[in-house]
């Protein structure tokens, strides 16, 4: 098997409006059965994570707030990769009356049309943070953290660093993790933007790209 090691984006790839399907459950099943490995790499924290996926026994790792926590199943550890913000970015964000905003380990999270407030933000208090985005999402991060580098040193704590790694995912923030993969594959649904950076793109979308993916790579095709 080439690619011992899938590395999926959640919503909109893996999941559909939060629920991974029973058939993308039984793929993924039959991917492990075959010694694959499966890694999730998604920007939703991980106690949210942990309620719409009740299968996370099926990865050997998952990163969450899109590369700045790393969470092992199989013991419950979570272990922070990047340093939270400053008390007074956030003070100074509530301050402004932006709406939905919320901060997790590490991440910063609200939606546009508030990027430009939380850039401006950013710069006004010199931190060295970086605006992410997942289409209406906001996401802001240390610089140099995205699921990338979420990714990377998720290898490294599983001792994976040999395998070769199919990347999968939908969005603007799924563009690091393609790029860093052995081979970078957009769901059928993805973003234009994502398609054009991909090595592969599904003709199924969401989970049924998964699946697609999967079968791919159990057949040698890809």
């Amino acid at each position: 098997m080439k690619y011992g090691i899938i590395a999926t984006d959640y919503d909109g790839t893996l999941a559909t409006d939060g629920v991974v399907a029973d058939a993308t459950i039984v793929a993924m099943e039959r991917y492990r059965e075959a010694g694959g490995k499966m890694l999730m790499v998604t920007g939703r924290e991980l106690t949210n994570l942990q309620t719409a996926c009740p299968r996370l026994d099926l990865f050997e790792g998952v990163v969450v707030e899109n590369g700045a926590v790393f969470y092992r199943p199989s013991t419950d550890e979570m272990t922070l990769l990047a340093q939270p913000f400053p008390p007074e970015f956030m003070a100074s964000l509530q301050a402004q009356d932006i709406e939905q905003l919320h901060q997790g380990q590490v991440i910063v999270t609200t939606w546009q049309p508030h990027g430009e407030t939380v850039q401006r933000t950013i710069a006004e208090l010199s931190l060295d943070a970086q605006v992410i985005l997942n289409k209406r999402a906001v996401m802001v991060l240390p610089t140099g953290v995205d699921k990338a580098s979420g990714l990377g040193t998720a290898l490294k704590l599983l001792d994976l660093e040999t395998e070769k790694v199919a990347g999968i995912g939908d969005a603007e923030n799924d563009v690091d993790l393609l790029r860093r993969a052995d081979v970078g594959v957009a769901v059928a649904n993805a973003l234009p933007s994502l398609k054009a950076i991909a090595d592969k793109v599904t003709t199924q979308p969401r989970g049924a790209g998964v699946e697609e993916l999967i079968g791919f790579i159990l057949g040698d095709l890809l």
